[in-house]
């Protein structure tokens, strides 16, 4: 059973940081910093394409990750 948690674990790390790297920055320095938060805060982002289905896998793969982790934490 630790073998599997740790296996699950260790892609769902892989593909968390695929995911994240694959990711445009949203950002345009320090102006965008500033503005760029509030138009995020409030739904500016894209609902379809590829950005919401990278989206979608890093935060599903954030969730393997925690809860994978607290398993193995707790079994040990």
């Amino acid at each position: 059973m630790n073998i599997f948690l740790m296996i699950v674990l260790a892609i769902a790390s892989i593909v968390l940081i695929a995911s994240i790297l694959l990711q445009s920055g949203n950002s345009a320095g320090l102006s965008g910093s500033i503005g760029g938060g509030a138009e995020q805060l409030f739904g500016k982002k894209k609902s379809k394409g590829y950005e919401a289905v990278l989206s979608k896998v890093t935060t599903v793969a954030a969730i393997a990750f925690i809860v994978v982790s607290l398993a193995l934490v707790t079994i040990e």
